[in-house]
């Protein structure tokens, strides 16, 4: 069987304490565990256990930093942040109903009716005498 340092003694009592009260975490403590630093300090502080403390205190410092980035997140406000904030597709509804789709207005309508681009017949070429004449172009540059 392991046998327990003092050290360790008192990290697994304390680790216990702050699993079964609910002790909230103070806003600064929060902020700094919240921020990339932090996560990093926690991921450290896990890796250190795992290899050079007692296995049994690294697999409960896995639930004291769950636990802890949990209250964290109440304690800030990012939990309530990240479950009120709307999905896209939310988004995307909500401002379909603000802008309805666009009708074809009456100066449209009467375009495509009485001018169609592209339809109806093809205009005739006329054989002509007229044949247009040119001044010389000698010494002008190619545009």
């Amino acid at each position: 069987m392991l046998s327990f340092t003092p050290i360790e003694i008192t990290l697994l009592v304390i680790f216990i304490f702050y699993l079964t009260l609910n002790i909230e975490t103070p806003l600064v403590i929060a902020e700094v565990i919240e921020s990339p630093f932090g996560l990093l300090a926690l991921l450290l502080l896990l890796l250190f256990l795992f290899f050079y403390g007692n296995p049994i205190i690294a697999v409960l410092f896995v639930f004291v930093a769950y636990e802890l980035l949990k209250r964290s997140s109440f304690t800030t406000g990012r939990s309530a942040l990240a479950e009120h904030t709307p999905t896209q597709l939310k988004k995307d509804i909500q401002m379909e109903m603000m802008n309805p789709k666009k009708e074809a207005t009456l100066e449209e309508e009467l375009v495509n009716k009485m001018a169609p681009v592209g339809k109806g017949e093809l205009p005739q070429l006329i054989d002509t005498n007229f044949k247009p004449l040119a001044a010389k172009m000698d010494g002008a540059s190619k545009i």
